[in-house]
């Protein structure tokens, strides 16, 4: 399946070997002054492509995911997942699609623990029992630890190529 351009519903077990990492994203950010989101292009030093966080919160998990040498592919809101919930038809797009360098896959919703309501609990629950039905992970990140963000946002300018030159980065490797 090429999971850039094809769009269409199917069934879980259909989609298992898609690579969600390579998606562009299924739905698209709003933006309006004063929301406390904030979408924006996150340029990825894995894979050097453009990710889409849809808030600084997970822009902030995002780098962290970029600087984490297990991850090879990051996909953002890679894929809808539908549900009936009593009576109503539901659906959820998860955060991001990870792929670790030993072929796995993990998908992340970002939510600060605060903010998470009845519904949301439950669309990460749901999400939760699709992956493990997939072979995939799930985890549910919330706020990092604020001097480990620090740090890898520090260390993050550095991966960039013009930095990944000369007798520095040969001592450092």
């Amino acid at each position: 399946m090429d999971a850039v351009h094809e769009r269409r519903r199917r069934p879980l077990r259909d989609c298992v070997t898609g690579r969600f990492e390579d998606a562009a994203p299924v739905r698209t950010f709003r933006w309006s002054r004063g929301e406390r989101h904030f979408p924006g292009w996150y340029c990825a030093a894995t894979t050097g492509r453009h990710v889409a966080p849809e808030s600084r919160l997970e822009r902030d998990r995002l780098l962290l995911m970029d600087f984490d040498p297990n991850v090879v592919g990051i996909g953002s809101q890679p894929f809808w997942l539908h549900w009936r919930d009593g009576e109503r038809e539901r659906r959820h797009a998860p955060d991001y699609f990870v792929r670790r360098a030993d072929g796995s896959a993990v998908v992340v919703d970002v939510r600060a623990d605060e903010r998470i309501g009845p519904r949301d609990a439950e669309a990460f629950e749901v999400t939760r029992r699709a992956c493990r039905q997939a072979g995939w992970g799930f985890e549910r990140v919330g706020v990092p630890q604020e001097v480990l963000l620090a740090n890898v946002r520090w260390l993050s300018r550095y991966r960039h190529p013009r930095c990944r030159r000369g007798p520095v980065v040969d001592r450092l490797r």
